[in-house]
């Protein structure tokens, strides 16, 4: 194999079941119980029409203002994968648009992240396929290489291994480790009761506030 031009897409997945059930939990809840360690770098925009998706991430590193190996990964992502491309954070070419966005539709892939910039726009809010850019600009890209597929690749300022869980949504995209998804997706899903507990209380009048004095006092804050 060559460093830059290498291909492998044989790998495990994050459990699929899983998967469905961390869609429903808000990914902000996800990324507090990981303790806040998980969470991309805000920045990333949904542009899909698809806001909420979670699914096993398939890699992809291209080279800024390339996206010849994203083309690859589209035929061989799996339906549900969440295509993780690493494209250097480069603003200044966009490496898909619709018409990549609906072939990906059209095979199933749950949502495309770019670490860099999407174009066609309102085309791509009209399918049924998350994807998450830093932004958009009409600059076309170059079919050149080199690129890799199946290997690990930086995103958002996280390390993304093929396989691990990838949970998006109006917030952003939270990244768990294969192993820990489990122990995650549970963790988020009493967290996301309580809340709705707090904002039953909220609603009742019957919200605590009190541990915003004692922390308060803890600290020595004096008041006049």
């Amino acid at each position: 194999m060559t460093v830059g031009f290498r291909i492998k897409s044989d790998f495990t997945r994050v459990d699929a079941d899983l998967c469905r059930r961390a869609a429903t939990v808000p990914v902000a809840n996800i990324g507090d119980v990981v303790n806040r360690m998980q969470c991309m770098r805000g920045g990333f925009l949904a542009y899909g029409g698809n806001k909420a998706v979670a699914g096993p991430a398939f890699t992809v590193r291209a080279r800024a203002g390339d996206n010849l190996m994203l083309h690859e990964a589209l035929d061989l992502a799996k339906p549900g994968d969440v295509i993780v491309c690493d494209a250097g954070g480069d603003m200044g070419t966009a490496i898909m648009g619709d018409i990549m966005g609906r072939y990906a539709a059209s095979l199933g892939i749950a949502a495309i992240i770019i670490d860099g910039a999407i174009r066609d726009v309102d085309g791509l809010g009209k399918l049924p396929l998350g994807v998450w850019a830093r932004g958009a600009t009409p600059a076309g890209p170059y079919k050149d290489g080199p690129g890799e597929i199946g290997y690990p690749v930086s995103c958002g300022g996280l390390v993304v291994m093929p396989g691990d869980l990838i949970a998006c949504d109006l917030d952003g995209i939270v990244v768990v480790p294969r192993e820990d998804a489990a122990a995650a997706v549970a963790a988020g899903e009493k967290h996301s009761e309580k809340e709705h507990g707090q904002m039953a209380e909220i609603d009742s009048k019957r919200f605590d506030r009190g541990w915003v004095g004692d922390l308060l006092k803890g600290k020595g804050v004096t008041r006049v």
